[in-house]
């Protein structure tokens, strides 16, 4: 059975980043950009590691310029704008496709299980997965990361 654990990306530092690394942890994978009107959920998103990373959550990042063109960074310049905007010091990819032909092969994998209405339809779509690596949860851009269902799908993922 697949996983997310069986995916892996690059970091926004250009290390490898196998999922793996974040095995037996609720994770949530959220695409995002610099230039969009939500941009500042990123405060919401370091709230929420901030309160759970000591519980076992894991927030995870992905740029993607998929939208509007509103992530126009380099990795390097992406990483200085969340570090100093917002002090983002989750884990982050490395820019990636999160929608089409080139999507990342989580976003790809997502798609297939749930269908395409679940691809993300603009920046700052999240994606749950339980400890288990399994499928969780998957929450629309306007939702907000501090929204009640959100809270609570973490907390079932947490328990489990």
């Amino acid at each position: 059975m697949t996983t997310a654990y069986d995916f892996s990306f690059r970091s926004i530092d250009g290390g490898p980043l196998p999922l793996t690394n974040f095995k037996g942890k609720a994770l949530l994978v959220v695409n995002v950009a610099s230039q969009c009107g939500l941009t500042p959920q990123y405060s919401g998103l370091e709230a929420l590691w901030q309160a759970n990373r000591d519980k076992g959550l894991v927030i995870l990042g992905v740029p993607a310029d998929d939208f509007g063109a509103q992530e126009p960074g380099t990795e390097k310049e992406i990483k200085t704008f969340c570090e100093t905007r917002f002090a983002v010091d989750f884990p982050m990819t490395a820019k990636e496709h999160v929608i089409g032909a080139d999507a990342h092969p989580l976003y790809k994998w997502v798609a297939t299980e749930l269908g395409d209405a679940a691809a993300p339809k603009w920046n700052f779509h999240k994606y749950l997965f339980g400890r288990d690596g399994t499928i969780a949860g998957t929450f629309g851009s306007r939702t907000e990361p501090n929204a009640p269902d959100i809270a609570a799908a973490i907390k079932d993922a947490l328990a489990g």
